[in-house]
This record gives C-alpha cells, sequence and structure tokens, in this order.
C-alpha cells in the first residue's frame, strides 16, 4: 500500500498483477490499481484531471492527461472519500506509476476559490512470477 497526504487529501493506492489478463507470450502484462481518495481537509474539492507518468522496464515513458478518473469528476466534502479501480498494462513484468491530480476548492456559492495539484506516490507495477 502506498499512502500520500498533499494539502488535507489522503491518497491510498493498491495494486493487482492480473494473471487472467496477461499474455506471457506476448509480452503483454496487465495490472489494476485502486486508489482511495480521502478529503481530510475542511473544503469542499473536486478533482478535475489527471497527469501519469508509466515507467515500464522495457518501453518508452508514457504520459496520461485527462479530465477526472475513469470518467467521472468527483466532488468531495469534507471527510468524504472516493474510490475507483482502473488498469494498465506493460509490455515487461516490471514497472511503476506515478502522478498527480489536479482540484479545486469550491465554497458554498459554489465558486471555484483556489486549485492545487495532489500527488499520487509511486506505486510499482510487477509480476512476481518473475521475482522467483
Amino acid at each position: 500500500m502506498n499512502v500520500a497526504i498533499t494539502k488535507g487529501i489522503k491518497i491510498t493506492v493498491n495494486t493487482l498483477f492480473r494473471s487472467d489478463l496477461t499474455k506471457l507470450e506476448k509480452h503483454l502484462y496487465f495490472y489494476n490499481y485502486s486508489i482511495k481518495i480521502e478529503n481530510l481537509s475542511n473544503n469542499r474539492v473536486q478533482l478535475i484531471s489527471r497527469y501519469w507518468r508509466i515507467i515500464d522496464s522495457l518501453a518508452p515513458t508514457r504520459i496520461i492527461e485527462g479530465k477526472g478518473v475513469i470518467g467521472e469528476q468527483p466532488t468531495l466534502e469534507p471527510g468524504e472519500t472516493h474510490l475507483y479501480t482502473s488498469g494498465c498494462d506493460l509490455s515487461s513484468g516490471l514497472g511503476y506509476m506515478e502522478g498527480y491530480y489536479n482540484f479545486n476548492t469550491i465554497n458554498d456559492q459554489g465558486e471555484i476559490t483556489n486549485s492545487f495539484k495532489v500527488n499520487v506516490p509511486r506505486f510499482t507495477l510487477e509480476y512476481v512470477g518473475k521475482l522467483n
């Protein structure tokens, strides 16, 4: 489990190697990652966009940017949590992902009062069979 807290937003990441989707003979390795976003601040916040850097030990670095996460731009009240699961493919059995989310703080009138980045901690994507 990887954890980071930035400006009152806690990010927790768990990963899972997907042997059912992986094709070793084709050098396609699939992973799921589950991310829990907790609003520990006293403010209403909204996740606006994401930035990922995907490092594959046998391929060029990939950069992924886009709106929200899995098609959503969740708004979190103080104390609320948002959980989602997504996936990533690599051409090797070892890599990692890291990045950040862009958030807005929203006041009681629904106006944006601040924009900030929240770090997503680096998390490893590894094929355990490779380590034996």
